[in-house]
């Protein structure tokens, strides 16, 4: 496996300073945010490293080189937002920033883009569905003619009352993954797994990885902490972030040496990315650099 981060926790860093400390910290890859310029409507969005909108051949070249020349991979162009929302505007500005992301992930031979499948939070699962039949096939035939694969988070996008009541990522269990790729049983449609939302789901994060070790494109190494007082005071119905915290690799509930073992079990040698959305890193440039050390050297034991 070849270890990374995602590159959206590094706000405010240009191209190269991003490539920089990967390659000063020994990251081996980098998922590169790619969103539109512009005021971010979420923590942890709005990042863009890579401009898709301006990308021209002497762009891309200056970007390979800068990445060759520092040893760090990208390992995906990644873009998370919402392409089934229910706002017609915003559904339609996410469906065409994200043909751009993989027009830009082909024109630099990633050929990998990492996102969600979004949905309409006001809908039911079966309607949203629906929905997914709709949006989704013609943008993996786009992702075809680029050659290009799309891997999804399982994220459901569902933390507090702004995502409330369905949240806004429908590709959330194994049960709808399964009808996804029935659905659309491309080679180049697939999973970025991310143990950490399995968690917080009371849900098995390790036997999925067997069943689709075959859609497994990317993965997220991102932890989460569930606080059992604060879930026996409101339930699993609350918003979830009234129970839990995403933490650093190491600091949550995720077995690391287990769900590693299993990614070995099933031949797993792809891109491994750690994500940051700790809070208690935020706040200072040296605290969130501190979080990549801790997570790299908390993974390192995992993957060398």
């Amino acid at each position: 496996m070849k270890l990374g981060f995602i590159t959206a926790i590094l706000d405010g860093w240009n191209f190269e300073e991003m490539i920089d400390t990967a390659a000063q910290m020994e990251f081996d890859c980098v998922e590169v945010a790619c969103w539109p310029r512009g005021k971010a409507e979420r923590r942890y969005a709005g990042v863009s490293h890579i401009d898709v909108d301006d990308l021209s051949d002497q762009k891309a070249a200056a970007i390979l080189e800068t990445s060759e020349s520092k040893g760090v991979a990208i390992s995906s162009l990644a873009f998370y937002p919402n392409p089934m929302d229910g706002d017609l505007v915003k559904r339609e500005a996410s469906i065409t920033h994200l043909k751009k992301v993989m027009a830009a992930s082909a024109k630099l031979g990633v050929n990998m883009v990492t996102t969600f499948i979004g949905r309409d939070q006001t809908r039911t699962v079966e309607e949203n569905l629906e929905l997914f039949k709709e949006i989704w096939p013609p943008l993996i035939r786009y992702a075809e003619e680029q050659g290009v694969k799309v891997a999804i988070e399982n994220c459901p996008m569902l933390f507090g009352r702004e995502q409330w009541p369905g949240g806004q990522n429908l590709a959330t269990s194994p049960r709808i993954w399964r009808e996804m790729f029935a659905i659309i049983p491309s080679p180049n449609f697939g999973i970025n797994y991310d143990p950490s939302h399995f968690v917080w789901q009371m849900m098995d994060y390790i036997r999925p990885l067997y069943e689709f070790k075959d859609r497994i494109f990317h993965v997220h190494f991102k932890d989460i902490k569930l606080y059992p007082e604060k879930l026996n005071d409101v339930g699993i119905m609350a918003y979830p972030l009234e129970y839990m915290a995403p933490k650093l690799p190491g600091l949550g509930d995720v077995d690391w040496g287990r769900f590693v073992s299993a990614l070995t079990d099933i031949g797993y040698d792809g891109y491994a990315c750690i994500e940051v959305e700790d809070r208690a890193f935020e706040g200072s440039r040296e605290k969130v650099l501190d979080s990549l050390r801790i997570s790299r050297r908390y993974m390192s034991q995992f993957v060398i």
